[in-house]
């Protein structure tokens, strides 16, 4: 997979997976951008627990998908932080 399609994948991710969380995240494009790039590494590592392949070099569908789920889960654990730090 090239390095330019793995930043818009990641951007992509982070995009979606803003708009699907409730709440407000107040980060710009490049915090979107490490958002989808963090939530494509855990979406990755998640996914590898699920399907049996376990090429992370092949380009499909789902990985898109798995990097949304994955900055999903990234966004929870942050919000979650954020909220046991101003407690």
């Amino acid at each position: 997979m090239s390095f330019l399609a793995f930043l818009v994948i990641g951007l992509v991710a982070g995009l979606i997976a803003r708009a699907i969380m409730p709440g407000r995240q107040s980060m710009g494009w490049l915090g979107t951008l490490a958002l989808g790039i963090v939530g494509s590494f855990v979406g990755g590592m998640l996914g590898s627990f699920i399907q049996s392949d376990g090429d992370f070099t092949v380009i499909h569908p789902a990985g898109l998908i798995w990097s949304t789920v994955g900055a999903l889960v990234v966004l929870a654990v942050a919000a979650l932080m954020s909220r046991r730090l101003t407690h």
